[in-house]
């Protein structure tokens, strides 16, 4: 399928690595044009090396990166100096820790709440009004399938991105919606990722557990009996930036392999 959208101009935060990065190989594919962002400039370096290698990439998408904090000002001063205008916009965050709630003061609240809320809304402020004008835009935030299942642990990921997910589901309904602009979250859940891997390496050190023993139970949890791999989120990422996603706005939609277990 002809997504529509070669010629266009993404910003992938996030996209060194892991979903970010899935998310921007898959766009590239289809003949956008990519600015990625993340924090550590060798590994995104290597990021936009493997991208632009990629025997799949039309010729004409272009793919450009800047090592920058996403979560500061100076760092969303930094992305908008290279460009100003996207058609696109993917937001990605690392998770904060996790842990008891007991444990977190205020700081590591602000600090959640500005990565996985404030930023994100920061991104969307920056960019929505262009592409109203332009007549066409997505915007698509990576949260997390605990919005719709909260995980004890995952308490400041819980609060902070339910908190953008209840700020999304009013934007997204706003006359933004009649002006070709769509905004939905994208949720996943059990990713083959540095993330997963780091937090079953820590449940291994805490319970004695091998970390092998760790992931095969996971995998019994989720229907489709596996975890998933960036690609096939990626893939669902540029779907929902397609024009044909165009009458989908304020969603949340689960890329989880069947393991949320609700109806709705």
């Amino acid at each position: 399928m002809d997504l529509g959208i070669a010629g266009r101009w993404a910003l992938v935060c996030g996209a060194s690595k892991g979903l970010g990065l899935g998310c921007a190989q898959a766009l590239v594919r289809e003949g956008v044009n990519v600015l990625i962002v993340a924090r550590g400039a060798e590994v995104l370096a290597a990021a936009a090396a493997e991208l632009i290698a990629d025997g799949a990439r039309p010729a004409s998408a272009s793919v450009l990166f800047c090592a920058a904090d996403i979560t500061t000002p100076e760092g969303r001063a930094a992305v908008f100096a290279i460009r100003k205008d996207f058609d696109i916009v993917v937001t990605n965050a690392g998770g904060p820790p996790t842990g008891d709630f007991r444990s977190w003061d205020r700081e590591a609240w602000i600090k959640a709440v500005d990565a996985n809320m404030l930023t994100p809304i920061e991104l969307i402020k920056a960019t929505v009004d262009g592409m109203a004008e332009r007549g066409f835009g997505r915007i698509v935030n990576i949260t997390s399938s605990a919005v719709k299942a909260p995980i004890d642990v995952l308490g400041l990921s819980n609060g902070a991105r339910s908190g953008l997910t209840g700020f999304v589901a009013g934007v997204a309904r706003s006359p933004l919606a009649g002006q070709g602009v769509t905004i939905n979250n994208l949720l996943p859940g059990s990713f083959d990722t540095d993330r997963l891997r780091g937090n079953m390496q820590g449940v291994a050190v805490r319970t004695g557990q091998s970390v092998e023993a760790l992931a095969d139970a996971r995998r019994k949890t989720i229907p489709a009996q596996r975890f998933g791999n960036p690609a096939e989120f990626g893939a669902t990422c540029a779907y929902l930036c397609s024009m044909q996603a165009g009458y989908i706005t304020g969603q949340n939609v689960l890329v989880d392999g069947g393991a949320y277990p609700g109806t709705y």
